[in-house]
């Protein structure tokens, strides 16, 4: 039998936040929900780094290219793949009823002449592939660089995810 989704996430020690006890924080942004499901696709509203205990701060504030190292902006995309990862869990109970990550739209603010928005994504989509493997963990993927993002932080991911019911 194969390692469900939960057993490798927890093999990888990635420390996905509780959305059951601390609510998603994409909430004080304005008027959203974190997810919508219909049929067998669970959509993700925007979500970004923010971590508890940091009142929507952002661990890495400001752009790329100015404020912001590609290291820190890839660790930035690597922190909102596990807020993606609680609302995925707290929409469907378990990661186990994940089949596959269809699209995945990303947001990097930039300063001008930054272009490397690619390797910022990488963040996400490698946490997702490391999680539900090369097949189905990586969908398409579209990476835009912009101006500004909500509260200063500097990625920000949309995610439509294929569900087993």
């Amino acid at each position: 039998m194969s390692q469900s989704h939960e057993e490798r996430a927890a093999e990888l020690g990635l420390v996905i936040p509780d959305y059951a006890s601390v609510p998603y924080h994409g909430l004080s942004y304005g008027s959203m929900k974190a997810f919508h499901k219909t049929g067998n696709l669970l959509f993700l509203s925007g979500h970004v780094e923010d971590a508890p205990g940091h009142e929507g701060d952002p661990l890495h504030a400001g752009r790329l290219g100015a404020e912001v190292t590609v290291e820190q902006g890839y660790e930035a995309a690597r922190l909102t793949a596990l807020n993606c990862l609680a609302t995925i869990r707290l929409a469907l109970g378990t990661l186990d009823r994940v089949k596959g990550l269809v699209g995945s739209l990303n947001y990097v603010a930039v300063a001008p002449g930054f272009t490397d928005v690619h390797l910022i994504s990488s963040g996400a989509t490698d946490l997702f592939r490391d999680l539900f493997g090369p097949e189905n963990g990586l969908g398409g993927r579209a990476t835009l660089g912009v101006s500004a993002l909500a509260g200063n932080h500097c990625f920000e991911n949309v995610l439509t995810i294929e569900t087993v019911d």
